[in-house]
């Protein structure tokens, strides 16, 4: 089966950790309650799958299903968006500087 979001993802990948942000960054982007690093992802998220730079969670406090984006070095996992799937994750992060 062909995966029709996988140009569009490497775009976003290459651009994601062309320039990686700090945590401080990301915080500061993002907001600071909406950045984890892989043992606080761990804690906070049951992980459903990755498909680069999105990855399908289930955030454990209150069961709902969403997606994080992450960039590979520093590894961190930020914009938790409720009950996305992965076209409109694909449309917002298109329109983003």
């Amino acid at each position: 089966m062909e995966d029709v979001t996988e140009a569009k993802r490497r775009e976003l990948v290459a651009k994601i950790n062309s320039h990686p942000l700090d945590r401080a960054e990301l915080e500061a982007k993002y907001g600071k309650a909406n950045v984890w690093d892989t043992e606080e992802l761990q804690r906070d998220f049951a992980v459903r799958s990755f498909l680069a730079p999105f990855t399908l969670v289930v955030r454990k406090s209150d069961g709902k299903t969403g997606t994080l984006v992450f960039q590979h070095a520093p590894r961190y996992y930020f914009d938790f968006e409720e009950k996305r799937d992965l076209d409109s994750c694909l449309k917002v992060w298109t329109r983003r500087d």
